[in-house]
């Protein structure tokens, strides 16, 4: 790295100033470079360069949020960071500066990138991280095709022309996706989170590190992230598709309940509306919810011939009362299971057509449902039985604990992995007919984005002027139970707004756990409360939310600082 120009403009805060200069120059000893430092504070100028050294600058680090004469260095780029970055992680800082002045490599100049973005729910993760790989192509001069599996399927879906001509493959995922399409391609697996924080480094270490794909595992580098991430994976896949069946099943009984009393399911209102919404909902939707959460777990580990296996399984498991539990055991042996046979089955050329349609799925369906039903069956269902006993006898200290953690783990990364557990965990209980904890989870995962807004609007010298226009947004969100608004906020300052925003969340639910509240609809927000029966406790529920969101707000108001430059885009500590 070429010598470098550093202004540190601190304002009032001059020790600060000088800490960050002093961890900048021990930084750049290690880095061995040349660092030339200007500190400019209340307390005056400290190693004021020459008109001659700015006007000779070609790069130009400013580091805090005063007064920096910038004017003086011309033409020279400028890479801003805040005192708090420099101060946390100054080798990190002068990473950026590096990378600000490196030419790009022609080996990587305009290439053609593909990429495909999916989240477990297939709503805020994907679109954003799709937002944000085209931005940062944009930036680095590649083009950039982006297809979105959502909710509602793929959108603006690759054509096989776009990937046969692509040079570099990039699933910035949280579920497996199907790759047998990419077959040849250079390809690099990623989670979403990457794309959303820091699109232009996930790009050039695709580009780096990709390896060709071969079968359903892409070679090099990808192997091993696929290797560490699998389960989990796994797992979020399995909850993705079993989704629709516990939001429709919810929604059908919550219905039945509202025109037909609690008693709608009982035979003296046999053939009413209530009734058959309830056998729809209960014995239909809920009912294949265990089957589809083990069959798609499968399938993401052993493709199609796993899926027949892992929803047999999942259906001997709610037979034999093992539940969701069991149903998560028989997904992984079903997976596993008819991936192993695959792998070790060898077959002549002339029968191997045979091994999708009949042998994998027989063979892995007798593996899994003997499993289930002389070893794993009986213990798990004690084991479920146990649970849902202590979840429904919680009272007290207990109830306020599961709530405070629940509704906590919610807010911890905003639709990253424990978001995820908590809301996992809280959705298979519904086939258990235990209802609290998804009560807490969803009161968690809206607080944070309505407890931005709310503080943005009482606290408006907390957050510049574009967070204060985006809070809108934020709140809307917030009112779907979409966690991933409050991203960006927590992005600019972490330190600060996570625990503020966590402790809103458990505070949320801790009350609603506390109260007993229970709710039948695993998503939606505000949208479903209106929806008779579907949650109990309406009035203390709401209160619940308000508490939390007010407890963020406050916490907002008391760890974050003023800002002092409301035009900058970036909240510096």
């Amino acid at each position: 790295m070429q010598a470098s120009t550093v202004v540190i403009a601190a304002g009032e805060r001059s020790i600060e100033a000088v800490l960050a200069a002093e961890a900048l120059r021990r930084a750049a000893r290690q880095q061995r470079v040349e660092l030339a430092i200007e500190i400019r504070s209340n307390q005056g100028v400290t190693g004021a360069l020459s008109d001659a050294q700015a006007a000779a600058a070609t790069q130009l680090l400013l580091v805090g949020d005063g007064e920096a004469d910038s004017a003086r260095f011309g033409n020279a780029q400028i890479v801003r960071a805040g005192l708090g970055e420099v101060l946390d992680d100054p080798l990190a800082v002068l990473a950026q500066l590096a990378a600000a002045s490196a030419p790009p490599s022609r080996d990587d100049a305009g290439k053609r990138i593909v990429a495909v973005t999916s989240c477990p729910t297939g709503i805020a993760h994907t679109f954003m991280a799709a937002e944000g790989l085209q931005q940062a192509a944009k930036a680095l001069g590649h083009a950039i095709r982006v297809e979105t599996q959502g909710s509602v399927g793929a959108q603006d879906a690759l054509s096989d022309d776009e990937i046969a001509a692509a040079d570099l493959v990039l699933i910035a995922a949280d579920r497996e996706v199907d790759l047998s399409r990419f077959s040849g391609k250079r390809l690099f697996k990623s989670g979403t989170k990457p794309a959303i924080n820091d699109g232009q480094n996930l790009i050039r270490k695709a580009l780096a590190e990709a390896g060709v794909q071969t079968g359903t595992v892409a070679s090099g580098r990808t192997t091993e992230k696929a290797r560490v991430t699998g389960p989990y994976k796994h797992l979020m896949t399995g909850v993705s598709f079993m989704l629709p069946f516990v939001t429709a099943g919810g929604l059908l009984i919550a219905l039945a309940f509202a025109l037909g009393g609690i008693y709608a399911f009982d035979d003296a209102h046999k053939g009413t509306l209530a009734w058959s919404l309830f056998q729809i909902g209960a014995k239909s939707g809920f009912m294949l919810m265990v089957p589809a959460l083990a069959g798609y777990i499968a399938y993401s580990i052993a493709d199609r011939p796993g899926i027949a296996p892992g929803m047999i399984g999942g259906l001997v498991a709610v037979n034999m009362d093992a539940g969701f539990i069991g149903g998560i055991l028989a997904g992984f042996i079903a997976g596993y299971g008819v991936h192993w046979i695959n792998r070790a089955l060898r077959l002549p050329r002339s029968l191997e057509g045979l091994k999708p349609v009949l042998i994998l799925p027989v063979l892995g369906t007798l593996l899994v449902g003997l499993l289930m039903m002389y070893v794993i069956g009986t213990p798990v269902a004690g084991l479920l039985a146990w649970l849902t006993d202590w979840l429904r006898g919680m009272q007290g200290s207990s109830a306020i604990l599961l709530g405070l953690l629940l509704g906590g783990m919610m807010a911890v990364d905003m639709g990253g992995p424990v978001n995820k557990a908590s809301y996992a965990f809280s959705t298979a209980l519904i086939s258990s007919q235990v209802y609290t904890p998804m009560a807490a989870t969803m009161i968690g995962g809206m607080t944070p984005p309505l407890g931005i807004a709310l503080a943005t609007w009482l606290f408006r010298n907390r957050f510049t002027a574009e967070e204060r226009g985006t809070a809108g947004a934020a709140g809307v969100l917030g009112l779907s139970f979409v966690t991933e608004g409050a991203i960006p906020y927590a992005a600019r300052d972490p330190l600060r707004t996570i625990p503020a925003l966590i402790l809103g969340s458990a505070v949320a639910g801790a009350i609603s756990m506390a109260a007993g509240v229970e709710l039948k609809v695993p998503h939606g927000g505000v949208f479903v409360l209106p929806i008779p029966n579907a949650v109990t406790h309406l009035g203390i529920y709401l209160l619940a939310l308000v508490a939390g969101v007010a407890v963020t707000a406050v916490a907002l108001r008391v760890l974050k600082k003023p800002v002092t430059a409301p035009t900058l885009s970036l909240i510096h500590i």
